[in-house]
């Protein structure tokens, strides 16, 4: 099933100022979860911050798809996704965050510091918070095709870094053909017998320096004009069929993973006209902070990462929004000490 945004802008029926009846003032409001959003949640709770979270209708984000996470640390056997998430949630709820499934619908930040800002929580609930730290992630795009769909988890990804181990020495595809699809061809190429990459034009995207890299590495066979037509196999990836989309030749390959590097797609529209973000949508930070251009806005995780997208730095980014926020608060006169005090 294809991983929907966990943020959309909805047409409220309602504007902000006539459900005085439902608002509820909270200190930091977190929206969306994940590793970025949980990380932040523990940190803010320890700050006594009080943070009131909303997950988002899949709570986890994207690692609630992954079957394996051996690369964060503190897992010397590995752990599932999903249950790496649950195990996150339940860290954060000990602090003393409240948890809460729904979706934030609506936005009204405050650009004066010291104010307040508005949000819409499932098209009918008002809040104002102090600070807020946003952690809606990013979503993979996938070709959308019904068999990838089927096998997603069972051999097919969109992360190569993720997942690439558990192909060593086996033959495997790739579908892109921008700097990203390069860098994880060439990853692949290190520790798998073969990469076939599909790039669907008769040029790469990537950049010259890169298109060098792949063409030098004798273990990836570029194909070019060539687009997915079908992922073989029932339980498991076992093969691909491609097809030439100027011949419309067909071929099969028996391959144990595919990789999809066509890209993410940051889930921020419901900041847009508000935060600044770049031209794909992802949100910019300050310097090394994890400010936005709003005061008490914070920004963490893959909805402002375009370059690492791991779970591990998405924590790590999480980590540094709580600290921003409660030094921000601090500034304010909201919390009597800044967080660079306590530890």
């Amino acid at each position: 099933m294809t991983q929907k945004p966990t943020f959309a802008i909805e047409n409220l029926k309602e504007p902000l100022d006539i459900m005085s009846d439902k608002i509820e003032r909270v200190k930091t409001l977190i929206i969306g979860s994940g590793p970025a959003g949980y990380t932040a949640a523990i940190y803010a709770a320890r700050a006594d911050l009080k943070p009131v979270m909303y997950t988002g209708m899949e709570p986890g984000g994207q690692l609630t798809t992954t079957t394996e996470v051996d690369n964060f640390p503190g897992y010397p056997e590995g752990i599932d996704g999903p249950t790496m998430m649950v195990q996150l949630q339940q860290q954060a709820e000990r602090f003393g965050t409240e948890v809460r499934i729904g979706m934030i619908t609506s936005v009204e930040f405050s650009k004066e510091k010291g104010g307040i800002h508005k949000v819409i929580a499932d098209n009918d609930k008002q809040i104002e918070a102090e600070t807020i730290i946003i952690s809606t992630g990013a979503s993979a795009k996938y070709l959308n095709i019904p068999s990838e769909q089927r096998l997603r988890g069972g051999g097919v990804s969109a992360c190569a870094v993720c997942d690439g181990f558990f192909y060593k020495g086996q033959d495997v595809a790739i579908v892109g053909a921008g700097d990203t699809a390069a860098e994880e061809a060439s990853y692949l190429a290190n520790i798998c017998n073969k990469v076939t990459m599909l790039v669907r034009r008769d040029e790469m995207r990537a950049s010259k320096a890169m298109q060098h890299r792949v063409h030098s590495i004798k273990n990836i066979d570029v194909r070019y004009n060539t687009e997915v037509d079908e992922v073989l196999g029932d339980q498991v990836v076992e093969g691909l069929r491609m097809v030439n989309n100027q011949t419309g030749e067909k071929e099969e390959i028996a391959i144990t993973g595919i990789f999809i590097a066509i890209g993410h797609k940051p889930n921020t529209d419901i900041f847009k006209g508000q935060l600044d973000m770049d031209e794909t949508g992802y949100l910019i930070t300050q310097g090394k902070s994890t400010k936005t251009n709003l005061p008490g806005v914070f920004a963490s995780g893959d909805a402002q990462d375009k370059e690492y997208r791991q779970a591990v730095t998405a924590a790590g980014s999480g980590c540094m929004a709580a600290l921003d926020a409660e030094r921000y608060l601090a500034s304010i006169g909201s919390v009597e000490e800044a967080v660079a005090d306590k530890y």
